[in-house]
């Protein structure tokens, strides 16, 4: 019960229905933790939709909460991050927030303001980072141990921490990428120098509060440069990959396809095709009319 005596209408359960998560709830270990992060992840879209509705992104976690799992949509890491403390917190992890700066990679250097959520989590003397807001190609798997220097492989790719005078960096390796489009025609093969190791943000481990991102979050939702007004983005990760709507372009990605390659599929959608694509590959039904969008050159790849 709410402070005044009004009543909550966040319910772990209801969360793990949308979801679809039917293991233990009791368990505090790395197995169930992890279990729960990838039915998320699988479930519920990296998304910026209601930028491009004409909506405004809630950074309170009921609205967080009603938005996603009463109303079946996604979100960009705030409220997916957000979301996915609250849910550990209530299954009785120890968790804390924190708050990184992306990589800009047109700038070849990391932004000086955060404005990504992260979390935080101790569990049997370990400390690990789980992130489920940051989507596409560069979204981890697997909570991921912060050691310095320790390559961690997933799924997606080689993830790893490295530390600097108390900041830390996180990166991944990228395989190469067998690319075609709709019609199966083979565009190009990506050449070993492109394997580089990828910068995705920087963060220290100061413990942050919900109210110290709503600057960023006005900012993002405003800005005329921001990437998210510009682009109009879905992702979701799969079990063997990710799907992603940028604009009017939806891209599927087959992770480790073949001799350490990801095969990479482009297909461009109609306006129609791109509201059906939602429906039915992404299960988000919009209320409000949606106008796709890319106008940015910056790559999510």
């Amino acid at each position: 019960m709410k402070e005044g005596g009004k009543k909550s209408i966040m319910n772990i359960k209801d969360y793990f229905g949308r979801i679809c998560y039917k293991g233990p709830q009791e368990k505090i270990d790395l197995e169930t933790l992890t279990e729960v992060f990838q039915h998320h992840i699988r479930a519920v879209p990296f998304e910026n939709l209601s930028l491009h509705c004409g909506e405004t992104i809630q950074l309170d976690l009921e609205p967080i909460y009603d938005k996603i799992v009463k109303h079946n949509r996604g979100g960009w890491c705030m409220e997916n991050n957000q979301l996915l403390f609250w849910a550990f917190q209530t299954m009785g992890y120890k968790v804390s927030l924190l708050g990184a700066c992306v990589y800009a990679p047109e700038q070849n250097a990391y932004h000086k303001d955060f404005s990504h959520l992260l979390i935080k989590l101790v569990l049997e003397g370990k400390t690990y980072i789980v992130d489920g807001g940051f989507g596409v190609a560069y979204q981890m798997w697997e909570p991921m141990e912060l050691i310095s220097g320790k390559n961690q492989p997933q799924t997606p790719g080689l993830f790893c921490f490295t530390e600097k005078n108390g900041v830390w960096y996180f990166h991944k390796l990228k395989r190469k990428r067998f690319r075609m489009d709709s019609d199966n025609r083979i565009l190009c093969h990506d050449t070993v120098k492109n394997m580089a190791c990828k910068n995705i943000y920087s963060f220290t481990l100061q413990p942050r509060t919900i109210d110290d991102f709503r600057p960023s979050c006005i900012k993002l939702q405003t800005d005329p440069s921001s990437m998210f007004l510009k682009k109009s983005i879905c992702s979701l990760q799969t079990t063997d990959g990710f799907l992603a709507l940028i604009g009017w372009v939806l891209t599927e990605t087959k992770y480790n396809y073949k001799d350490n390659m990801d095969l990479v599929e482009h297909t461009i959608l109609t306006d129609e095709e791109v509201q059906k694509t939602l429906k039915e590959r992404f299960r988000i039904q919009l209320d409000k009319k949606f106008v796709p969008l890319n106008n940015c050159s910056i790559s999510m790849f």
